[in-house]
């Protein structure tokens, strides 16, 4: 098969699990955007973005073999994708102090609020929130994990986990709402 852009992902991933540096580098351009989106989620610094992308693209190329070609491609990527993140966010977050947070009131979020705004306004306003609230917030509301997860991956009391996005939560309701009297 001639090395096109128009290969189909499984073409590609085949081609990919021979080794073949040239299939990398058209796998590594089709996902590079869908890559940084997940990455720019999980940090505010674009540098920071990149690394983790690269790292999960070098996890990705080395682990190959491991791939199931009857499964999709993206969700396993993604989960790659996420790991990655929570590597590099562990390793500084280690400097940090936790504490069990007590239990907040849960915040409720008004659905019409937020169809006032695009998705691309409320991931900014997440990255103004402390890092682990939007860690958590990430995992929770979009990456889909639960609370017992996030607490093993990021070695945190499951009430924890709970009580940062609450307050991640309670944070993004004050952030819309002053977004939405503005327009």
């Amino acid at each position: 098969m001639p090395l096109t852009p128009d290969a189909t992902d499984a073409e590609l991933i085949a081609h990919c699990k021979q080794g073949r540096l040239k299939y990398q580098e058209l796998l590594y351009k089709r996902f590079y955007a869908y890559a940084m989106g997940i990455g720019m989620r999980y940090f505010v610094n674009r540098e920071d973005a990149l690394e983790v992308v690269n790292d999960a693209f070098i996890k990705v190329f080395r682990s190959m073999h491991l791939f199931n070609e009857t499964a999709e491609f993206k969700p396993w990527f993604r989960k790659i994708l996420v790991n990655c993140a929570l590597d590099h966010k562990r390793k500084n977050l280690k400097y940090a102090q936790y504490e069990e947070i007590p239990e907040g009131r849960q915040q409720y979020i008004y659905p019409s609020a937020l169809e006032k705004l695009s998705a691309a306004d409320i991931l900014n306003m997440m990255k103004g929130l402390p890092e682990m609230q939007h860690v958590i917030f990430n995992l929770y509301e979009i990456d889909g994990y639960a609370h017992k997860e996030i607490a093993e991956m990021l070695g945190i009391p499951e009430s924890s986990s709970r009580t940062y996005l609450s307050r991640a939560k309670a944070a993004l309701q004050l952030l819309v709402n002053q977004e939405i009297e503005k327009i």
